[in-house]
């Protein structure tokens, strides 16, 4: 019995594959163990080594953390999406002017280390400068909604790293929406320029919906890279979740020293419980987005067959012999009974003269 790919493994294969699964299993249990019994003689289990968690302040500390890196999160997916998207069509356009520029931008940003990126940003003045004017003019013209706006969002260190992120991530998403427009057949888009259809028209109608759709497992997973990007942020004391933890472990003493493991395992978690809510919308929005619209047409039929709008269901032998009504009448199959039940058609046999 063999697969596409290769043959299918036999007894002996499958107790040698079950061996090693039960030797790697055993090592890993082994290594998991040896660094609990290394930290526990090291004291990062003791009650005082978790006590801070139990206040109040710590908790709302850890709180705002999770916000601003959800903050930093958002404007950086935002800038990075619209970003990868202007990029993407500079990659295909037909005029050099805009192909050459947007392919040397994405090889640029793809090839430049993020860390250094974010920390060159932080690190130039015209960035805070505009931040600071920013913050000015909304304070002074939009009263107290610019006050919150100004108080929230005019961060150097913040944009720094939205920004750092949006170019970085937006170049990746820009690549990846390139090639699900190559993707796309080229017969579609011939049949939209006979149609009648513009560049613009067939780009936006026809290549990109399904390029997104095609390339959107790649994209939600960029989407999580930037996730995990805004604990860059601690570098440019960005007050994010991981910037916060070491906070907590270097303000915290105890007799057995700082509590850098215990902050470790509260907020490794909670990055790894975002990043799997994230995953888990990507693939409901995938099962949602990859559904056959002709699946979905035939329930939706099944269900008006079942449920006319009258009311009443509809009886398809009575629909067959001439009852029900009008245009439900012409969209309902007659059933296999009444189908054998119908004579076959009559044939005449027409004589040809003789002489012909």
């Amino acid at each position: 019995m063999t697969s596409v790919l290769f043959d299918a493994p036999g007894p002996r294969a499958r107790r040698r594959h079950l061996l090693y699964g039960a030797v790697a299993t055993l090592g890993i249990a082994a290594t998991a163990g040896y660094v609990v019994v290394r930290l526990a003689g090291a004291g990062q289990f003791t009650p005082a080594m978790w006590e801070q968690f139990g206040y109040a302040g710590v908790q709302r500390r850890i709180l705002i953390g999770a916000l601003d890196t959800f903050k930093a999160f958002a404007l950086a997916v935002v800038c990075s999406l619209l970003l990868g998207l202007l990029l993407a069509a500079g990659r295909m356009s037909g005029h050099r002017a805009l192909r050459g520029p947007a392919t040397v931008l994405m090889e640029f940003f793809r090839a430049m280390p993020l860390l250094i990126m974010i920390f060159a940003l932080y690190n130039t003045g015209w960035l805070r400068s505009c931040v600071a004017s920013v913050a000015h003019v909304l304070r002074a013209d939009l009263g107290w909604p610019g006050s919150w706006l100004a108080d929230n969002f005019a961060s150097p260190t913040l944009w720094a790293l939205v920004i750092g992120i949006a170019l970085y991530n937006g170049s990746v998403q820009a690549e990846i929406l390139r090639a699900g427009a190559e993707a796309v057949p080229k017969g579609q888009r011939e049949a939209a320029y006979a149609l009648g259809m513009s560049r613009a028209q067939v780009a936006v109608s026809v290549v990109l919906p399904q390029a997104v759709r095609s390339m959107l497992p790649s994209m939600v997973g960029q989407i999580v890279v930037t996730l995990k990007d805004t604990s860059l942020g601690f570098i440019i004391t960005y007050e994010e979740l991981l910037y916060a933890g070491k906070l907590l472990a270097q303000n915290t003493a105890t007799p057995s020293g700082y509590p850098y493991i215990p902050v470790l395992l509260v907020v490794g978690p909670i990055y790894i419980g975002m990043c799997l809510v994230l995953s888990a919308c990507a693939r409901r929005l995938a099962r949602q987005r990859g559904r056959p619209v002709r699946a979905r047409r035939a329930r939706r039929g099944r269900d008006h067959d079942r449920n006319p709008p009258g009311g009443r269901p509809a009886d398809r032998s009575q629909v067959f012999a001439g009852g029900g009504g009008g245009n439900h009448a012409a969209r309902t199959r007659p059933p296999l009974e009444e189908i054998r039940r119908c004579p076959p058609t009559a044939t005449r046999t027409i004589p040809i003269p003789p002489g012909m």
